[in-house]
């Protein structure tokens, strides 16, 4: 079954539009194409959707090395804010860009009913 990119940028643009302080979001398969991407136009998406993949397999080597199992989610915290990625099954990852001002419990919530939609998309 392919996978309907047009569905996934359309999850995508009203979870950037309707979540408070978030700035954009991608999803992206784990070898790093971009699937959709909906970023502020001063980012990549190429450049976005490749360090997402790094950090996904960095977290994932974490994970085994330091006997944490499967990951869930990875979360970097910055000056400006926060980007978060989320597993959506075996064939992609979500990724978040939230400002500082984001109310993580609120932000993580949002996150887990969009990941529920993209992986129903996704197959």
């Amino acid at each position: 079954m392919a996978i309907s990119t047009e569905k996934l940028g359309y999850v995508l643009q009203n979870f950037v539009s309707t979540t408070s302080d978030v700035q954009g979001a991608a999803v992206v398969t784990p070898d790093g194409l971009p699937l959709a991407v909906n970023i502020p136009n001063t980012m990549d998406e190429e450049r976005v959707s490749a360090m997402s993949a790094a950090m996904l397999s960095l977290g994932e080597r974490i994970g085994m090395e330091l006997a944490r199992g499967a990951i869930d989610r990875i979360s970097v915290e910055g000056d400006a804010g926060f980007s978060i990625l989320t597993s959506c099954g075996n064939d992609a990852v979500f990724l978040v860009l939230a400002s500082k001002n984001a109310k993580q419990g609120i932000l993580m919530l949002e996150i887990k009913r969009t990941v529920s939609d993209l992986r129903y998309i996704l197959g």
